[in-house]
């Protein structure tokens, strides 16, 4: 080579450099809990999620509004309504370089449905996937599906020989504190690789340059997730410049930072509605002054505990107006929700201890009440003024606040009677809600999240009538009944659907989901 082209080749190299390093744009983001773990059948928990759809793809994907569109299958056909042909996208690689084909799709199917994980909802009617070749695969569905496109979008595709040699086959069982490769290391398709996870600290991803969709809007390099569970620390941290984009804002604290010229709030609700679950199944609650009977099985002491709570003292005082008092398991945007059966019921104490009373606890009794203290807005604040509502009526609750991961290795031990738990419809679909958490518990997904052992003959026939019916109108109906017999059963105590502002640097631009999952791809810095 001579000098001059040597000089040349050179001077390239390092314009190429600069280039990249100019492009190089990380983005810090801050919200209060930490993901449970990296493996993407193990656990359904929404920041888990959030996190794991950067490197992890399913077959389709939502667009920016929300419209179901291709992801690893470019296309699908219903060849009859129980078998559909999906064709999975070809040239595809997983982070490690390995081919994307149907075999990967298949193993996924046959792990997500592992009972030691919680993710079968996202496969539920589904009861083959049968590869036909490498890039073509027909999912065989147990009945009409209505859903069937959205459900899967959170089915997260692995590689099936990085698993087989990580001795990684089967799904992470979290609850008895298992530990195995994938539930420390990832290998997905996606836009982001995540290179490292430090517990309570931070997850790092940086962009894979080989991703398939080209047509990426984002000029985000690499993404820092940093769990900082102190409220005043986090808003700390976006006020110094140390994070770019915050998601889990102190509701004190947003009007202060709407005020701020250097930063910017986008907000809307969040199809998440919090609430109480009773464990209805127990012959005797656990930690109750009550022996030899459930009070929790009696409608009346339910209605009760529902009367005693004033939504809107809590939205007026402890949410800072950012809440929706709730009457049902589903929020608004999320169908089944409608104004006319959303209809809060209003504090009432004299009613509430006349309930009571009615149902042999005049003088009320002692229960455990669990919530986690890092997950939703104000949740131990909120468990806290429920506490002082429920003693006048005289349900003594002793309240235990632990951060998310211990408080779900809790309930899903059924090792509370009475839990606190939020419930994000990432299907926009109340059937999602109502097959996870309000029918009986048998296999898969029907009542997968079901931990408060709630079992109702007529919704559970609803639930299973509504996965099969494509006559929208009658599907909705069913919904609709359904909603309506788990509030008027009283089989919860819904308190309200949150709203969830972000605050961001001024020169971040992203798009507000109300999923409450932020997504590099739709993010960029100026």
């Amino acid at each position: 080579m001579n000098h001059k082209l040597k000089l040349a080749t050179l001077s390239l190299a390092l314009g190429l450099m600069a280039a990249t390093s100019a492009q190089a744009v990380p983005l810090r983001w801050a919200a209060q809990n930490d993901i449970l773990t990296m493996d993407p059948h193990s656990q359904n928990h929404a920041t888990t999620n959030a996190i794991l759809m950067h490197a992890y793809e399913g077959l389709t994907r939502y667009s920016s509004k929300y419209e179901v569109e291709p992801a690893l299958a470019t296309k699908w056909t219903y060849i009859n309504p129980t078998q559909v042909r999906f064709e999975l996208r070809k040239g595809v690689k997983f982070h490690d370089g390995s081919a994307f084909t149907a075999d990967d799709v298949v193993f996924s199917f046959g792990r997500i449905k592992q009972p030691q994980g919680t993710m079968q909802i996202y496969v539920t009617g589904i009861k083959e996937v049968k590869k036909i070749d490498s890039h073509t695969i027909d999912l065989i569905l147990e009945a009409p599906n209505p859903i069937l496109l959205r459900n899967i979008i959170d089915f997260r595709i692995m590689s099936k020989a990085w698993a087989e040699k990580n001795n990684s086959v089967n799904t992470q069982d979290y609850k008895a504190k298992e530990d195995n490769f994938a539930s420390r290391n990832v290998m997905g398709t996606g836009a982001y690789r995540i290179t490292g996870w430090q517990p309570d600290q931070k997850v790092s991803m940086v962009q894979n340059p080989e991703w398939w969709d080209k047509a990426r809007a984002s000029n985000i390099s690499e993404v820092s997730y940093l769990p900082i569970k102190s409220d005043p620390t986090r808003v700390a941290a976006l006020l110094s410049g140390d994070v770019d984009l915050l998601t889990d804002l102190p509701t004190q604290d947003v009007a202060r930072l709407k005020a701020d010229p250097k930063l910017k709030i986008i907000e809307g609700p969040e199809v998440r509605t919090i609430f109480f679950a009773m464990d209805q199944g127990s012959d005797e609650l656990k930690g109750s002054s009550v022996k030899g009977k459930n009070p929790f099985k009696d409608k009346r002491v339910r209605e009760a505990m529902n009367v005693a709570i004033d939504r809107e003292a809590i939205k007026r005082t402890i949410m800072r107006g950012l809440s929706i008092p709730a009457a049902i398991m589903v929020a608004p945007g999320v169908n089944g929700n409608t104004p006319d059966i959303d209809q809060p019921i209003k504090a009432d104490v004299e009613k509430a201890k006349k309930l009571m009373a009615e149902a042999g606890y005049p003088d009320g009794f002692d229960v455990q009440l669990n919530c986690p203290n890092n997950r939703y807005v104000n949740d131990e604040e909120v468990c806290q003024a429920a506490v002082s509502m429920w003693a006048k009526i005289g349900i003594k609750a002793r309240l235990v606040a632990t951060p998310m991961a211990q408080h779900s290795l809790t309930f899903q031990k059924f090792e509370t009677s009475l839990y606190m738990l939020g419930w994000g419809v990432t299907t926009y679909d109340a059937q999602y809600a109502l097959q996870s958490l309000v029918r009986t518990k048998t296999t898969g997904a029907d009542g997968n999240f079901n931990y408060s052992k709630v079992s109702d003959a007529k919704i559970d026939q609803l639930v299973d009538a509504m996965k099969t019916e494509t006559d929208v109108p009658k599907r909705n109906a069913m919904i609709k009944e359904a909603l309506l017999r788990t509030r008027d059963e009283h089989l919860f105590v819904p308190l309200h659907h949150q709203m969830r502002p972000w605050a961001m640097r001024a020169n971040v631009q992203t798009v507000h989901r109300s999923d409450d999952r932020p997504e590099a791809r739709f993010t960029s810095i100026k």
